[in-house]
């Protein structure tokens, strides 16, 4: 998977959720747009601080995210 440059984890932004470029506008909420039927250029008017990239690579990281595998522990 290539770098992601935009998505950035601070535990004293949005409670170290993943966010775009470390604004308080989480990878979920970009996804749970387009998920109800938001449009990119829908977005990108809702928030103007947005570039059409930002929303590329927070798809391409819950798609990353999507495939991890839990391993659940066993307890002793």
């Amino acid at each position: 998977m290539k770098e992601l440059k935009r998505i950035t984890f601070d535990p004293n932004v949005m409670g170290g959720k993943p966010c775009i470029r470390g604004m308080r506008v989480t990878v979920g909420t970009i996804v749970g747009l387009i998920a109800t039927g938001y449009t990119h250029d829908q977005i990108l008017k809702a928030y103007p601080y947005l570039e059409e990239e930002d929303i590329q690579e927070a798809l391409t990281y819950a798609a990353w995210r999507s495939e991890e595998i839990d391993i659940p522990l066993v307890s002793a």
